[in-house]
């Protein structure tokens, strides 16, 4: 077996929507042999993995996955190593259960998907399970070849273990992140430790294991200084031990001989118990605990010692949540055993680990338990009696080795009061206060007791998983004081896919947000924009450009455009959305990664509303988007239609349901939104500067879905309308996208159209507009397309030009020199183009320069360009280089077009002098010109026809697909 290929998904993909790693496996010989035909195989996996016998796939019962293996011929190694990579992981302590294995398409080929929670350690299960594998085949196969030659399961696994400790969340930090998961507050981890982000945007709240972005810096400082806390307590009355900051043996001595023995010595600074030694009742005895407490801080404290036991007292937000009473780490004689037996007997407790990987932590046999040890006279290597108890630690961390007993709910109020006016004495928000007292119970008032330090950044795994008693939550405090209920915690998001015309509906939607007075991060083709400002350069519509704008402060609304090639790389970078929308589904990139039909990309696209929250936005028009109805879990569903006439549609509205409808007028058509019962005329698409006074149809869809998308956010209708009639596609704020060169004799222009149906939707424009001369076209393909998709771009075109001017990419993509416009040019004579309409120079640059050159006034130049900058430079640099007596317009004009192709900012929208402007007329709202463009006197699409009123917000029945 050998894997060919993987792939980590962060976010919902093709396979579910949560993490998961895809493996392409090719079985190689295996294919040949399931598990069943393989002698001794399954009985040598279990030995291995006992624990597979939990697994229920295929019967739906215990044991259930064993029996596929065994039963008949039993099941392929594909689908074996997709439980092994589970079960592997699950061993680690990771919580999963989720996989799948399907057919690639290639013969003995085998997609193979499992679930993990940490990625490395996903990653890793998947390497060692086919390591395994392939040691368990007997001799004669060849993929034994492949196993190490010193391999070994049980050391592998127990690497993956330690491997896996450190790289999965911590038991504290683990807590709050399922703690933000209970109350759908997202999250995302900003480093390989402890730093995690709570919520979006604006909103957001970070964590460093127990320290919030709430906790003040000076609190921790203060904390941290154990003389500085036990002065301050001191001074409020509240008890502590009396102390002594030393920083040499002699003063430590003379420090414990002022105080009176016995004493504790403790680092100033440190933490986790480390360094302190208590109880100590000779001078030798602080001498030698000075130099281990040296060993972790400069400066060292001698305090009095306090008699009792040690407790922690966990405050949130000036409440106490948790009280754990700490046992030092100690063994129990059996009177067979000698104390370092006894201390291996306790560390193969599973729920021990190294730090603070798992809920207890190991005993070492240190210094600290060699010294209690000599006090009572033992070594390692002495048998304790039976029941006789021997400490090893003089304190009861945790991380230590200690154990913890709950008794939270038997704390006397008066120490519940002390712990809290501590906390707020240090002004720490999440506080670890240490009390030492001989019955918690009872009040310090009267047994005395004392607080020996305020910990900032306190675990809380003695609290979520006690040794002994009832286990806290003190995570949802936390939340709660992070995000008090009734507080958002998530910015909206709006998510924008399709085969095209994404990058123009997003920047509409951010246009007419930003118009709105939102902050919007937008993510699109040229790439990421913090309110209006690039960031960033470069195709930005993957999952981590994604990331980018979420983790973002000054962002309080998304506007991501998500590609076909991030959702299949990776998935999308964010787990919902508010808004999801698909345009289309057309052929593009099909034959390319795995992706091979229409059908198959409609079902990646489909990602995009399978996760949208409030509102799934369809092109009605589009029978694939309609059918994607089915699968989205909104609460709402919007249709969007040029047609007036579409069936489902009129009874969408009917129910109640929410569309936006190309409406035709007397004058013009009309944009109309209907929802609830209700129809709300919105704009005439000639008063919209994208679609050229209505005629490049492609954008008034498009500004209809940006349209509908934004009122679906609650942006109000006039701020939708202001929002569309101030945007235009000028270079300047969508650059490729239908951008309009007019200081020329004749006109250009400037498209990305790269695939059928853009070519498609340009050749329509080209048909509406009024051209007095010839319509010349720079003509391209991409070179990874299908050779039937580069004809289908040729055809799309052949009917809508009179001369045509075929170039390439810069980067042919897998093609030779001359390849694609040699295929163009094939086909358009095919399609009845002469050949002398018809040449190549193959460069883009050249392509431009014939181009430019060949026309004249009156003529129409459509450019579908590769490398937009400079196509656009070239455009305006056109003028001055073809008129050099020019006027000085043209050459301050040439100036900006070159400033301007060098911009990585976004300039705010205007309308171009270069574009046509609204008549007067147009410049109204769409209310205001009612008596030039008069909305029609019956609407296109009843809504009081046959309704009944307790239908409003009913959702239409979609048709099933008949594949599912």
């Amino acid at each position: 077996m050998q894997i060919l290929e993987r792939r980590t998904y962060r976010g919902p993909n093709l396979y579910a929507h949560f993490p998961v790693i895809r493996l392409n496996l090719d079985l190689g010989e295996l294919e040949r042999h399931p598990s069943a035909t393989i002698p001794g195989f399954v009985d040598a996996l279990v030995a291995a993995i006992p624990s597979l016998q939990s697994h229920t796939c295929s019967y739906g019962e215990e044991g259930g996955f064993l029996r596929r293996m065994r039963e008949q011929e039993g099941t392929w190694l594909g689908h074996v190593l997709e439980h092994v990579a589970i079960e592997v992981q699950v061993l680690t302590g990771a919580k999963v259960s989720f996989g799948k294995t399907r057919g690639s398409g290639a013969p003995g080929q085998y997609h193979v998907v499992y679930e993990y929670e940490e990625e490395r350690v996903g990653e890793a299960a998947g390497n060692l399970a086919l390591d395994l594998l392939h040691a368990l085949l007997p001799e004669g196969f060849a993929s034994r070849a492949q196993v190490p030659a010193d391999f070994d399961f049980r050391s592998r696994l127990d690497d993956l273990i330690a491997f896996a400790q450190k790289r999965q969340l911590g038991p504290s930090t683990g807590s709050l992140v399922r703690a933000a998961e209970k109350r759908d507050i997202p999250w995302i981890r900003l480093n390989d430790q402890s730093l995690v982000q709570f919520g979006h945007g604006r909103f957001q709240k970070r964590i460093r294991a127990t320290v919030t972005s709430e906790t003040r810096q000076i609190a921790v400082e203060i904390a941290s200084d154990k003389e500085e806390t036990n002065k301050i307590l001191g001074d409020l009355g509240l008890p502590v031990p009396r102390q002594i900051l030393v920083r040499n043996e002699e003063k430590a001595v003379a420090a414990a001989e002022r105080l009176g023995y016995p004493v504790v010595v403790k680092p100033l600074d440190a933490n986790h118990g480390r360094g302190v030694s208590i109880d100590l009742k000779t001078s030798e005895a602080v001498r030698v605990a000075f130099e281990k407490a040296q060993e972790h801080a400069n400066s060292v404290i001698v305090e009095t010692y306090i008699p009792g036991f040690d407790h922690r007292i966990l405050v949130i937000g000036g409440r106490v949540i948790a009280v754990s009473k700490r046992v030092p780490g100690h063994v129990v004689g059996d009177g067979e055993r000698s104390i370092s037996q006894l201390i291996d007997v306790v560390n193969s407790d599973p729920r021990r680990g190294i730090g603070h990987e798992k809920v207890l932590t190991r005993i070492e046999l240190d210094y600290q338990a060699r010294r209690l040890l000599e006090l009572i006279g033992y070594t390692p290597d002495t048998v304790p009696a039976l029941g006789e108890e021997v400490w090893l630690r003089s304190t009861g961390n945790l991380s230590t080795g200690g154990t913890a007993i709950d008794l939270t709910d038997v704390i006397h109020p008066d120490n519940r009061e002390m712990a809290t006016r501590a906390a707020n004495a240090i002004g720490l928000d999440v506080a670890g206060i240490d009390f030492i007292t001989p019955d918690i119970a009872r009040s310090y008032r009267d047994i005395g007791g004392g607080i020996c330090e305020v910990n900032a950044a306190p675990g809380f795994r003695m609290h979520v998983a006690p040794t002994e008693g009832t286990p806290r939550d003190p995570a949802a405090p936390v939340m709660d004081m992070l995000f008090p209920p009734g507080t958002p915690a998530r910015i909206p998001i709006a998510a924008v896919t399709g085969t095209n015309g994404k990058t123009t509906v997003a920047r509409m939607l951010a246009h007419i947000h930003k118009m709105s007075g939102a902050t919007v991060g937008l993510c699109t083709t040229d790439g990421v924009y913090i309110d209006g400002e690039r960031t960033v350069v470069g195709d930005m519509t993957g999952p981590m450009a994604a990331q980018m704008v979420l983790r973002d402060p000054s962002v309080d609304l998304a506007v991501l455009e998500t590609a076909r090639g991030g959702l299949l790389r990776a998935g999308m970078g964010y787990r919902s959305c508010n808004v999801g929308a698909v345009l289309n589904v057309s052929p593009d990139h099909l034959g390319l990664g795995g992706i091979d039909t229409l059908d198959q990309l409609a079902e990646l696209k489909r990602i995009v509303v399978e996760v949208a929250r409030d509102c799934a936005v369809l092109n009605a028009d589009d029978e694939r988007c309609l059918r994607m109805a089915d699968y989205t879990e909104a609460t709402r569903i919007g249709y969007v239609t040029v047609n007036p006439r579409h069936d489902l549609v009129r009874k969408h509205i009917r129910a109640g349901g929410l569309a936006i409808v190309l409406e035709e007028g007397i004058n013009g058509d009309m944009i109309t939104i209907y929802d609830r019962g209700s129809h709300v005329p919105l704009l005439w698409t000639h008063l919209i500067p994208a679609t050229l006074e209505g005629k490049a149809m492609h954008n008034v869809n498009n500004a209809m879905f940006a349209a509908l998308m934004t009122y679906a956010m609650g942006v109000k209708v006039e701020n939708i309308r202001h929002g569309l009639r101030t945007f235009d596609t000028t270079y300047f704020q969508a650059p490729g996208r239908l951008n309009v060169y007019d200081e020329l004799p004749f006109k250009v222009i400037l498209d990305y159209g790269h695939n059928p149906a853009a070519v498609r939707a340009m050749a329509a424009l080209v048909r509406r507009l009024d051209v007095k001369g010839k319509r010349v076209c720079v003509l391209a393909a991409p070179g990874d397309r299908r050779d039937e998709d580069i004809k289908e771009i040729a055809r799309a075109a052949a009917g809508a030009f009179d001369r045509f001017i075929l170039r390439e990419d810069d980067g042919r993509r897998g093609r030779a020199s001359g390849e694609v416009p040699n295929m163009l040019a094939a086909e358009l004579r095919v399609q009845g183009v002469v050949s002398e309409k018809i040449s190549a120079p193959h460069d883009e640059q050249r392509a431009l320069d014939e181009a430019l050159g060949l026309c004249g006034p009156g003529d129409l130049l459509i450019i579908f360009g590769d490398n937009i900058a400079r196509c656009w430079k070239q455009i305006v640099r056109f003028r001055e280089q073809s008129q050099p007596g020019g006027s000085q317009r043209a050459t301050i004009q040439s100036q900006v077009g070159n400033l301007t192709s060098n911009l990585s900012v976004a300039p705010p929208a205007f309308v171009s002098a270069s574009e046509p402007r609204p008549s007067a007329a147009h410049a109204a709202s769409a209310s205001s010109s009612a008596p030039q463009k008069p909305a029609p006197a019956v609407p296109a699409i009843p809504v009081t026809e046959g309704f009944v009123e307790d239908t409003r917000g009913v959702r239409l029945a979609r048709p099933q697909e008949a594949e599912d």
